[in-house]
């Protein structure tokens, strides 16, 4: 539904007062005397879950990078068909790297 808004009356909330002492909207802007408004103070308060996040991207940042040197001969090996797994080593890397996401929590 809609509203027409062309129809409203803007002086609809004006206050007029009648008899001796008439006052119209004009008349009744008096130069407003600034009251001091006390000023809120902001404070953050950080949850222990967000302090978590923080300390797992520390340690994240303190790890080392990525060797791309090295990824590059394991793609060049893969693809020539020389890389052998060892599925023994894969799994005790595996479980090390689980071990490893256990601990920063």
């Amino acid at each position: 539904m809609a509203i027409d808004i062309k129809q409203i009356n803007s002086h609809a909330n004006t206050r007029v007062t009648t008899g001796n002492g008439a006052k119209t909207a004009s008349a009744q802007t008096a130069p407003a005397t600034a009251t001091p408004v006390p000023q809120k103070s902001d404070s953050v308060s950080i949850t222990a879950q967000a302090q978590q996040i923080q300390n797992v991207q520390t340690k994240m940042a303190d790890m080392p990078e990525i060797d791309q040197k090295k990824v590059d001969e394991i793609k060049a090996a893969i693809a020539e068909g020389r890389y052998k797994i060892d599925p023994e080593k894969l799994a005790t890397n595996i479980a090390s790297f689980e071990n490893e996401l256990k601990d920063l929590n």
